[in-house]
Order: C-alpha cells, then structure tokens, then sequence
C-alpha cells in the first residue's frame, strides 16, 4: 500500500510544452489532471497509439469522449474529459495498443488543466541515442590535432563487411576507422605497400580504430585465407 501511494502521491516531472500542454514523463507517478466544470480537459496520447479500453471509477459524475487529431496513419487519440461539478476526485484506467495509462482525475471550481500530454522514456532514450550518434559522426577520434590540419584524402576499394568508414592521417600517423561491430579479435592484418612489396609497420586497435605509427600512401588489409580471404585497398589521393 506505502509503494502505491507514494506512486500515486508523487509530483513527479511535470514541464510545459507547446500551447500551454502539460507534460508528464509517462510510468514515472500517476498523473493529476485537474478539471473544471464548463469546461474540458484534452488528454492527448502518443500519435499512433490505439485505444482499447477507457474505464473511469465515477462515470456518473464524469464524462469522457475520444477525439483524434492528424493524418491517418500517425493519428493521436484525444480524450476529452468533462465533470459534472466541483470537488470531485476519481481514477481512469486507459489500454491502448502500446500501454496501459493511470490516471487521477480532479475537478476545481475554476482551474483547469486545458491540454495534457506526455514524454515517454524510450522517445528520450531515442532522442539521446541520435544525438550520440550524431556527436560521434561528427568528431575524430584518435588524433591530437584539430580536423583542419588532418588530411581525408584517402580511397577505400574492397567488399569485406569490415571495409573502413573512413581513413584519415595527421602526417605522422594514420587512422583506419572500421565499424563500430569490430574487434581488436576479427580486425583484418595491414600490409603497406612499399617498393611494390607488402611490408608490415607497428599499428593497434583500439577499440574500432587502427591507429598506423605510419603516415602510409598506399596499403592492403587482409583477412581470412584461401577462398575465404577477404582484402580491402587504401589509397591516398585515390591512387
């Protein structure tokens, strides 16, 4: 009973979003929408979402009607919410085909809550993953200098799966970048060609990254052998 109060007690992240629409982070407490007579509440739910069921504790005093808002396909349902007077406090179960929302209803005198809505945690969780990638794509990673003074003048030729994302070097050494799926274990050997002869040079994995203590113009990565062997060509200036 103490877990469920304090859930249903609870504050919770409330924030304001377009149009004066009060926002609660969904799953985190039981929202409080606050209703008024005369007038009406519109709980809008995540665009998409379909509703199953709508069950409210006093459906006497409280009346609510469903609405939609968009083009079809991406709809939002909206549930319009209306007392019948004052001082009036009951619970509404929404199903829908994503979750399940709890939610307390409270009618004032003259307060109201005109638009509801809510974040949902796994919209955040998306927002901060594309924006991660998106810091990451646009860093360099491994060089100590600025991007300016790092030369992307490199081809990459070859089909392996493990083919580089890009090659880059800051005149003393080279960065082999490979997808982020790779490991220091499957990464393919580097042969650098010098002299038309295959040498090997010090390099390391780190991580997804082949750091070369070489500022190399042209190489070949290998990995497997016999018909299994898989090669990709670097080349610098797209020789």
């Amino acid at each position: 009973m103490g877990i469920s109060t304090q859930w249903r007690g609870s504050r919770g992240l409330v924030t304001k979003g377009a149009d004066g629409k009060v926002i609660f982070l969904y799953g985190e407490v039981q929202p409080s929408v606050v209703c008024s007579p005369l007038q009406v509440c519109d709980i809008e739910l995540q665009g998409g979402e379909v509703v199953r069921d709508v069950l409210v504790g006093d459906t006497v005093r409280w009346k609510v009607e469903p609405a939609t808002s968009g083009a079809a396909g991406g709809q939002a349902i909206h549930l319009i919410v209306k007392p019948s007077e004052p001082g009036l406090i009951t619970s509404m179960v929404v199903t829908t085909s994503r979750r399940t929302y709890h939610i307390q209803l409270k009618s004032h005198p003259i307060q109201y809550m005109a638009r509801v809505g809510f974040e949902y945690p796994e919209d955040v969780s998306a927002k901060l993953a594309d924006v991660n990638a998106r810091l990451e794509a646009s860093t360099i990673p491994g060089a100590g200098v600025p991007a300016e003074q790092l030369s992307f003048a490199y081809s990459v030729s070859g089909s392996a799966g493990w083919r580089p994302t890009r090659v880059y070097s800051d005149g003393q050494k080279t960065y082999i970048q490979f997808p982020r799926s790779i490991s220091g274990q499957d990464a393919p050997v580097l042969f650098v060609v010098s002299g038309g002869q295959n040498r090997i040079v010090n390099y390391r994995m780190k991580s997804n990254m082949m750091v070369v203590d070489y500022n190399i113009a042209r190489a070949v990565l290998v990995s497997g052998v016999g018909w299994k062997q898989q090669k990709v060509t670097i080349s610098r200036g797209g020789r």
